[in-house]
């Protein structure tokens, strides 16, 4: 037997595909048009979601029998808004820059749908490890979401990935930019991500029937 059984494995892998936090129960799609036009901050917001998620539906499940059922949302809130403040905390010690780009959105993880559903239909019916597993799948799940659509952004609207250049330099007119292409602003504005989003879920339910008949 392996380290996990299939119901745990499971709980790492649907939400990376078919049960997808952001494709599949739209949830977190604020973050998806916020900041994905640089893939730097699509990754670091993604480890940000990833870590409040994983310890937080922890520290929500080992409370679950002692939070009094009137005040749950009240102690869920407390317990994110702790681990939000860390994170801000670590990036404004380690990514100063990226701390100030961010600052209003890493503040939002607060209320973001993804991590307050996962502690009501989750970590308060189940056990540390598994709600540890859960946590990670759905963080993960909401990564893979953000990095794809951060990468298509900042390649197709800056013609950079994480701030290097990929396609050449526009202004000495080398690589692609030599032979006459242009960057796409519009791939830097929100509705682009929604569309990029968009492009994402049509790719999955035609891959998979299954999603559409539901």
């Amino acid at each position: 037997m392996g380290l996990l059984s299939k119901k745990d494995a499971a709980l790492i892998t649907d939400p990376l595909a078919d049960n997808n936090p952001i494709t599949i129960q739209v949830l977190g799609i604020c973050s998806a048009l916020a900041i994905t036009a640089e893939l730097k901050a699509s990754i670091v917001m993604s480890l940000s979601v990833l870590f409040v998620l994983g310890v937080g539906n922890v520290v929500i499940s080992l409370m679950r029998n002692i939070i009094p059922s009137k005040i749950r949302i009240i102690v869920q809130l407390i317990v994110v808004a702790t681990l939000v403040i860390i994170v801000d905390q670590v990036l404004k010690a380690f990514a100063y820059d990226l701390s100030k780009t961010l600052s209003v959105f890493i503040g939002l993880i607060i209320t973001n749908c993804i991590i307050m559903g996962r502690f009501e239909a989750f970590a308060l019916g189940n056990g540390p490890w598994r709600s540890f597993l859960d946590g990670i799948g759905n963080a993960l799940g909401y990564a893979v979401i953000l990095i794809i659509v951060g990468f298509f952004r900042e390649l197709l609207g800056s013609g950079t990935l994480l701030g290097f250049k990929v396609l050449g330099d526009p202004i000495e007119k080398t690589g692609l930019y030599a032979l006459g292409y242009e960057n796409n602003g519009f791939m830097l504005l929100s509705p682009m991500a929604l569309i990029v989003v968009g492009i994402i879920i049509w790719v999955q339910r035609t891959r998979n029937k299954a999603l559409v008949e539901d």
